[in-house]
């Protein structure tokens, strides 16, 4: 597993260059003593590693900035490739407004170490996505292109209300300049938000990946959240939220479906609670995947 001794590692994503994958984290320091303040102190972390269990730490790939979107936080984002380059896409919540505003920034580079910023920003549309209390929920960006060559960013939304939660959309043709439209799904009024949204296609059918706690679906039972997954048609194309299957419970948080070097995918996610309910951070290692029987998602393979 990759954790770190002096920072709390959490949510994550990764880019595999054909001979290593590439990890990239959140992270933040240890001393805060109080781990929910570790969002408030959230930078982006880099590692490298060829099985997806061995992990060596790299420098970070976007320094602070003085000024601009992500100047407070650098939230969850992805990296997808184009041609030569890599892009990377996160969150930030700037101080400018108290980070009550999600938005979500590019950067570029030709070998995944050194990133350049773009300087563009992408925004929710409040034509279609609510900003509830003063918060805009606009965030954990995902990037995918289908097969007529638009890409497609998912981002973890809301319309307002209790429980209403959707998958945020844009569309663009060249990775920098994109379309916000309307979101994927309805509200299903029992999650909150879907976090860290990722559509795959797992042994040639595609799937949506989400997250969600139990904290954040006030109709459920205690600890009834998860990872959660349920069958797509494809990039862009509707994602029935109300028809998810978990994958996981809370114990582990934020998964990622990934591809070994054999093509057989597998799950990697933080840890996030003990037994004793405490959070624990680090992400552990892999653990295979695949369809459940009935099709509606996947499930664990022992």
């Amino acid at each position: 597993m990759f954790d770190l001794a002096d920072d709390w590692v959490w949510d994550f994503w990764l880019a595999d260059d054909g001979s290593a994958y590439h990890l990239f984290f959140l992270y933040a320091p240890r001393a805060l003593g109080d781990p929910d303040l570790r969002h408030d102190h959230a930078r982006i972390g880099h590692a490298v590693g060829t099985d997806l269990r061995r992990w060596q730490r790299l420098p970070d790939p976007l320094a602070q900035p003085r000024a601009g979107f992500d100047d407070l936080t650098q939230w969850t984002g992805c990296v997808v490739r184009d041609g030569q380059a890599w892009w990377m896409f996160t969150t930030g919540r700037s101080a400018t407004d108290g980070g009550r505003v999600q938005r979500i920034g590019a950067a570029r580079s030709a070998d995944l170490i050194t990133w350049e910023r773009t300087g563009r920003v992408l925004e929710a549309d409040p034509r279609w996505y609510d900003a509830g209390q003063g918060d805009v929920h606009w965030r954990d960006p995902w990037v995918v292109r289908d097969g007529a060559g638009t890409w497609h960013l998912y981002a973890t939304a809301r319309t307002g209300g209790t429980g209403s939660g959707v998958v945020g959309h844009a569309t663009s043709r060249d990775l920098t300049t994109w379309e916000v439209r309307p979101p994927l799904s309805r509200p299903t009024g029992r999650f909150e938000w879907l976090e860290v949204i990722q559509v795959v296609q797992v042994e040639h059918r595609w799937v949506a990946l989400f997250n969600c706690l139990s904290a954040e679906m006030p109709r459920d039972a205690a600890d009834a959240g998860g990872i959660w997954t349920v069958p797509v048609t494809g990039p862009g194309e509707p994602v029935d939220v109300a028809a998810a299957v978990r994958l996981t419970d809370e114990s582990s948080y934020i998964g990622k479906l990934v591809a070994d070097r054999d093509h057989a995918w597998h799950l990697l996610s933080f840890r996030n609670r003990d037994v004793g309910d405490d959070f624990v951070g680090g992400v552990g290692d892999p653990v295979p995947v695949g369809w459940r029987a009935d099709g509606r998602g996947l499930a664990l393979r022992p």
